[in-house]
């Protein structure tokens, strides 16, 4: 008893041959779809932000935050529960989120030429141009997944057991190979591929513990045992090691934990790992260069700033993400930061808004503070009151989230 995960571009039929695969086998199918409903009911994240960590493009503020990382971690926990069962068709990206270590699920990849696969979305009557934007957003969401997880395109043949290009295999071939892989004893499910299943779920578990405290680590799990690697600048090794040992053994069902240098560590003079997430913080300011500066002086500190440099780029960020802090400029071609202000307050008034303007007037100053403004700063202004500002909008921000909780 085995299960089949299918992993495709799009328009090289794989639809009919999942539908025939259904008949054949009468295998339960689980899509993508039904794997983010999952995940965000389970841990109560929202939808849309588990599309965005499984299809992209990722926030803005996903290196500060992590909150891919996180979700994917999530989704791995979700599938790790899945994989218990048999006689299941993984349909989608979700497949690639599989480890190669549970052998009890044939890997399958269906992929094809550009070209094949626009003739036949143009026999299926789509128009060229809608079938190319279909076609591009597909291969970009599952190449970046890919990357993500393997460093490999997502038509790399290493990634699958079975590989097959649809232009010289036709439906029914391709299900008839599938079949005979699926029936090989060597893809029943056995005591040692149920214990990847569960080293899989704890390594997810260790993940989300390391994530949670903003550390990116490597890590593997076998039989319970898990080795944690450093690949990243670290003032003290040591200090480092001992600090994700703590972390990790806090995770239910750890057993021996080593923590190693990997390939990429190497010695810090400047500083150690913070360990902990940092404030996303959006700096909107016309003037590049200060807004720039000001960007790598507040990375250098620990927060996670991104700068856009007019109102309007600030406010089409802002349908997509949402950042806990904002420093706005008041005056700028365009539109004016009081509207930023008001629009920001009206669309996520969750956002604090600090006003940061070499150029405002007392009445400026009141009007931005009725709007909702969290603090009014004239320019120059020093960093050190900058980022307690921050620091403390931050608090505000956090300590309402866990009220809203």
């Amino acid at each position: 008893m085995s299960s089949i995960a299918i992993s495709c571009a799009k328009f090289c039929r794989e639809k009919e041959v999942l539908d025939q695969l259904v008949a054949v086998t009468g295998y339960t199918v689980v899509r993508d779809r039904d794997l983010i409903e999952k995940t965000a009911a389970q841990f109560q994240v929202d939808r849309e932000k588990v599309e965005r960590a499984l299809f992209g493009p990722p926030s803005v503020f996903n290196k500060f935050t992590l909150e891919r990382e996180n979700i994917l971690a999530r989704c791995k926990s979700v599938i790790a529960e899945e994989l218990k069962q048999v006689d299941t068709i993984y349909y989608g990206m979700i497949g690639l989120l599989i480890p190669q270590t549970v052998t009890h699920v044939l890997r399958v990849g269906l992929f094809d030429e550009t070209k094949n696969r626009l003739q036949r979305a143009l026999d299926e009557g789509l128009a060229e141009k809608k079938a190319l934007k279909i076609m591009k957003k597909s291969d970009v969401s599952s190449g970046d997944l890919a990357h993500y997880i393997y460093r490999k395109p997502a038509n790399d043949r290493s990634l699958y057991d079975i590989f097959l290009p649809m232009n010289a295999t036709s439906v029914e071939k391709a299900v008839q190979i599938i079949m005979e892989n699926d029936m090989k004893t060597a893809l029943l499910q056995t005591a040692q591929s149920l214990q990847a299943v569960d080293d899989m779920a704890l390594a997810a578990r260790v993940e989300r513990a390391l994530l949670s405290k903003g550390c990116t680590n490597q890590i593997q799990c076998q039989e319970g045992n898990v080795t944690v690697y450093i690949n990243e600048s670290v003032f003290s090794f040591e200090h480092t090691a001992d600090t994700l040992k703590s972390l990790v053994r806090g995770v239910a069902g750890v057993g021996e934990v080593e923590v190693v240098a990997g390939k990429d560590y190497h010695v810090s003079v400047y500083r150690d790992c913070a360990f902990e997430l940092p404030a996303k913080v959006l700096l909107v300011d016309d003037e590049q260069e200060f807004v720039q500066t000001l960007s790598d002086r507040l990375n250098t500190r620990n927060y996670g700033s991104y700068p856009v440099f007019d109102g309007e780029q600030a406010m089409e960020l802002l349908e997509s993400e949402t950042p806990d802090v904002m420093v706005l400029d008041l005056k700028m071609p365009g539109m004016q930061g009081v509207d930023v202000l008001r629009q920001t307050k009206k669309a996520k008034p969750e956002i604090e808004v600090i006003i940061l303007t070499g150029h405002g007037s007392e009445e400026d100053r009141k009007v931005c503070l009725d709007l909702g403004a969290y603090a009014y700063l004239q320019k120059p202004v020093d960093i050190a009151e900058l980022t307690k500002l921050i620091d403390t909008a931050h608090e505000k921000v956090a300590k309402a989230k866990v009220c809203r909780c």
